[in-house]
């Protein structure tokens, strides 16, 4: 665990050790390039979404290795594409579908793959705000 785990997103606190030192290590990394701060958050959470993907309140491990959307797949110093908030919007949709039901998103049967992303995303960051006593 990460000497200043108390320092790391709520997200990542409840999450395992992997997905925390991912993180961490990213974050020592992009400090060590770009200083503290804003970017070199972004650049940290870009490492660990190439690995993990945001299930309700915590990280988890993917499936598969990538990136996690169309902003990460163009990558650079001024990404395009549209971020997912951590969900894994290039996975399959049968495992969105997985994902979401895990949520208890409703009306999940009838979604087409862009609307399961978005039914994750917001499930997660109900979850999320559950999580840290937010409502």
């Amino acid at each position: 665990m990460p000497e200043d785990f108390d320092d790391l997103p709520s997200t990542l606190q409840r999450s395992e050790k992997g997905a925390r030192d991912t993180y961490a290590k990213a974050k020592e990394s992009a400090e060590d390039t770009y200083g503290k701060g804003e970017r070199a958050s972004r650049t940290a959470y870009s490492a660990l979404k190439h690995s993990y993907e945001k299930v309700g309140d915590h990280w988890e491990p993917k499936e598969e290795k990538g990136p996690s959307d169309s902003r990460a797949e163009s990558g650079g110093r001024d990404p395009g594409g549209q971020p997912a908030g951590g969900v894994d919007a290039n996975a399959s949709k049968e495992h969105l579908y997985e994902r979401a039901q895990q949520l208890g998103v409703e009306g999940r049967s009838k979604m087409d793959k862009d609307e399961l992303v978005e039914a994750i995303e917001k499930a997660n960051d109900r979850a999320t705000r559950k999580a840290r006593g937010d409502s």
